[in-house]
């Protein structure tokens, strides 16, 4: 079977920018181009008046004040300012807590502070990739100062328990962090119910444009970052330079999008994930489901398939996306570490494709790849023998 356009399973990497965000961002290139500084003409007032709409809109998608939301480039930004934003301004408490499945933008910076004399403790999870809580209880100190754990899991799909965690570390009187950016959008994400202090949040993973994202700080902790970025004192003395006005307006009309049809979504994509599996694991004998089967997000499926690599069988299904996992470690020799960190072994790393269904996922391709991936399975198996 030939296709001109492959079927977009990719999800996870990025989403495709929804036609109404591209439609709402389009006057910030040409008509109200200005700078949201230039404060005394129209062009500027204009510009900075979509900025704060914007803001209303992130905000109201976790249940945040506006005031709480600061722009960056992502997710990736938003972790480096807390991690080390926190760690720049003096403070007693030299404990940092994470988890072994946290994304490469929270572990590198983490890795980056034991070169200056930090004490970072990695935290072990579960065969589903839930975090051990018992190991965090004894982690989490009276000398820890953050605690960083993911929302839900860039390759495994798996939804971590927050308010378990921020319980854990309020009772020591640490601040907690979560990398929110493949959960906001996808599943309901509330600030003030789960307590945490800190979330970072990417643009591209919720149909917004690249290249932007968002910190929320709560209110009372805002003084306690140092910015990484100095010079005008935009978004709050925070994150200096000239704002991406289109890309804020942008994300924020992603984010409004979202709020509105996020449940909705969610309950058709997780249908559409469901068959998927079903049918292959019946055609597939030996296929393996990673992660927590209950408690994931809708669009993800981590399949470990029997007696293949999977960049081999990717790459015989030229009419599908897929990936072996993160595209931010894409090309690396090393297995991927959140698949070794829930007990697969380097082969069966090895052998792990990541589906990711989104928002233009429709039944016709999901039957189409249910068709495809067990036909070039069997196809490759059977020449190996």
């Amino acid at each position: 079977m030939t296709m001109q356009t492959p079927i977009y399973l990719d999800y996870h990497a990025t989403t495709p920018c929804d036609p109404r965000v591209v439609e709402a961002m389009l006057p910030y290139f040409s008509r109200d181009f200005g700078n949201p500084a230039s404060g005394l003409h129209i062009y500027g007032r204009r510009a900075a008046q979509a900025v704060e709409v914007a803001r209303e809109q992130v905000a109201a998608l976790i249940d945040a004040n506006p005031h709480e939301v600061v722009f960056t480039s992502g997710a990736t930004e938003s972790n480096n300012l807390v991690i080390f934003g926190l760690t720049q301004l003096a403070s007693p408490r030299r404990r940092i807590v994470t988890t072994a499945v946290e994304h490469k933008a929270v572990l590198e910076p983490c890795r980056a502070l034991t070169e200056r004399g930090y004490q970072v403790v990695v935290l072990p999870v579960e065969r589903d990739g839930t975090v051990d809580l018992v190991a965090a209880e004894d982690a989490i100190t009276d000398d820890t100062l953050l605690v960083t754990v993911q929302a839900a899991n860039n390759e495994i799909g798996t939804i971590q328990p927050l308010e378990a965690i921020v319980e854990l570390a309020r009772r020591r009187g640490a601040l907690v962090h979560t990398d929110a950016a493949q959960a906001v959008g996808k599943i309901p994400f509330d600030v003030r119910k789960l307590g945490i202090d800190f979330a970072s949040i990417s643009g591209h993973k919720l149909y917004g444009p690249k290249g932007i994202g968002a910190l929320y700080i709560r209110t009372s902790l805002r003084r306690q970052l140092a910015p990484l970025l100095r010079g005008g004192g935009q978004e709050f003395n925070l994150r200096s330079g000239t704002p991406n006005v289109p890309g804020i307006v942008g994300f924020g009309e992603a984010c409004r999008l979202a709020l509105a049809s996020m449940n909705e979504e969610a309950l058709r994509i997780a249908a559409l994930r469901d068959f998927l599996e079903s049918q292959l694991t019946v055609l597939i004998p030996g296929l393996r489901i990673n992660g927590n089967r209950s408690n994931r997000l809708p669009g993800n499926s981590s399949l470990t398939f029997p007696n293949i690599e999977a960049d081999v069988l990717i790459l015989n299904l030229p009419e599908l996306a897929l990936s072996t996992g993160s595209a931010c470690t894409s090309g690396t020799l090393e297995p991927s570490h959140v698949l070794t960190a829930i007990g697969l072994s380097r082969e069966e790393a090895d052998a792990t494709i990541r589906v990711g269904l989104g928002r233009f996922t429709t039944k016709a391709e999901i039957e189409i790849a249910a068709e495809l991936i067990p036909a070039a399975w069997k196809r490759l198996v059977t020449a190996a023998q």
